[in-house]
């Protein structure tokens, strides 16, 4: 049940910061909330619509009920043992809803754990026996219910009428259905309101069929391969899309994420041995989208860094074709995070430098000069291969051969693997411990924070993975 308490008047019996929270929920309802209690927190005093809070009286007595539609007790702050219970039993028999928190038996409702997506709104309730579970469920589908819902609801309120004339009572349903699958709702999350309503516009003109005129396409960063670190919205629209098309970078339990029969299309690419050309990838964007179908290109990282989303997007422009584009936690931050080493630091590093060590025809096209500074992180994408010329050039055009530098293989996966030392020895070292990609290298000052902020320990694989001597603290700097 959701109770109407707009311009109601309901009762807080209680003055902690507890009773605070209860009286939010009710001032968000719409409600006018007199409080019972000897003093109020300062929570109170913070809260939106504060004017709206009254203190009544210091002690309950049942006169305060005349005139209520709700009441919630926050027992703790009450001024007796008894005085939960006697409000409880007051309240009940003038048949008014209370609520006292953190005992079931003396409710005659239940305050669930909410997802506001006004108006639209979810509760998640356990019959008040499991509170911390049901926030936990809460939790998750906040990850699949964005936050502008209530604007897609909106829209839809709007055009309720032109459908009812224009669509057939028995195909209604199936119809909004249709529209909530649709870019309409995608063109609304990312603010697109008017080109939602000529879609709209579009599909009541086309009733007869409700077809979808066009697909979309969503370029989506899936991180660097802990599918803990994916965007709500990028879980969101892996879960919704027709057509995956995915990188090798992409580690399967992010694909296990996706909507389970959705085609999947591999265009992974490896040192040497690209599966599908970039070219072909643009052109099979923009012909999956004009098939009405929606396509979420999945890269590992973010797209826009050495993901060439810049380049696939112009494609779509090109031809036409809506996209929308969700940032996902570059291997650089999430990678160096995971491995302890702080790409920023006051005392060691100013700036951060992310370059991609690809080496072509055996040498490297790089700023040397601006990227070979004492006071500067380097971050070098795909060098695994050039990583004994990486080191010389850095030395060669200004670094110290003692300078820190690591490399980090399976960053942020319970695999991570990582091998420190500087740029005279890190070659060896990786080489030693037969590191393989997709690895990150990181040089800098800030590499020296890694034995003291190294947080996070992976999981070890198999017996080889216990007996390599790299993994060990003693050969750590």
């Amino acid at each position: 049940m959701f109770l109407d308490l707009r311009d109601r008047r309901c009762l807080v019996v209680g003055g902690s910061e507890t009773a605070a929270r209860k009286a939010e929920l009710l001032l968000r309802a719409g409600a006018y909330v007199d409080v019972v209690a000897p003093d109020l927190h300062e929570g109170f005093a913070r809260l939106p619509h504060a004017e709206r809070v009254k203190r009544v009286a210091d002690a309950f007595t049942p006169v305060l009920l005349d005139g209520k539609d709700a009441v919630i007790v926050v027992e703790d702050d009450a001024p007796a043992a008894s005085a939960a219970k006697v409000v409880a039993d007051a309240a009940r028999a003038r048949h008014i809803p209370v609520n006292v928190a953190d005992k079931p038996a003396l409710c005659s409702f239940i305050l669930p754990s909410i997802i506001d997506r006004s108006p639209i709104m979810v509760a998640v309730s356990s019959g008040g026996e499991s509170p911390v579970l049901a926030r936990m469920l809460r939790a998750r589908l906040e990850t699949l219910i964005p936050a502008a819902y209530g604007r897609l609801s909106a829209l839809a309120s709007r055009y309720k009428e032109r459908v009812r004339a224009a669509v057939k009572p028995e195909q209604r349903r199936a119809f909004w259905e249709k529209v909530f699958l649709s870019p309409v709702a995608e063109m609304v999350f990312s603010g697109r309101d008017v080109e939602a309503e000529a879609q709209l516009d579009a599909m009541i003109r086309d009733s007869a069929s409700h077809a979808v005129s066009r697909g979309e396409v969503y370029l989506v960063g899936a991180g660097p391969g802990n599918p803990d670190l994916l965007t709500f919205r990028a879980l969101r629209l892996m879960q919704q899309a027709d057509v995956i098309v995915y990188d090798r970078l992409v580690s399967q339990p992010i694909l296990d994420m996706c909507r389970r029969d959705a085609d999947r299309v591999y265009v992974g690419k490896e040192r040497d041995d690209h599966a599908v050309p970039q070219e072909e990838i643009n052109l099979m964007l923009v012909r999956l989208a004009k098939e009405g179908k929606r396509t979420l290109r999945l890269k590992g990282g973010d797209p826009f860094i050495f993901g060439r989303g810049g380049e696939e997007i112009e494609t779509l422009v090109e031809h036409g074709v809506p996209f929308q584009v969700v940032p996902g936690i570059t291997a650089a931050a999430g990678v160096a995070s995971y491995a302890g080493i702080p790409l920023t630091h006051r005392d060691y590093a100013q700036s951060v430098a992310f370059v991609t060590g690809h080496l072509k025809e055996n040498t490297f096209n790089m700023n040397w000069e601006g990227i070979a500074r004492r006071d500067q992180t380097i971050v070098i994408y795909m060098g695994l291969k050039g990583l004994p010329l990486l080191c010389e050039a850095l030395i060669k055009h200004g670094l110290t051969a003692d300078t820190p530098a690591a490399i980090v293989q399976h960053g942020t996966l319970p695999t991570q693997r990582v091998v420190t030392g500087d740029l005279a020895t890190l070659p060896a070292l990786a080489e030693q411990a037969g590191l393989k990609a997709p690895t990150l290298i990181i040089v800098g000052n800030v590499v020296k924070l890694r034995e003291k902020l190294g947080w996070y320990q992976p999981e070890q694989h198999g017996e080889q993975a216990r007996r390599t001597p790299l993994e060990a603290p003693d050969h750590l700097p």
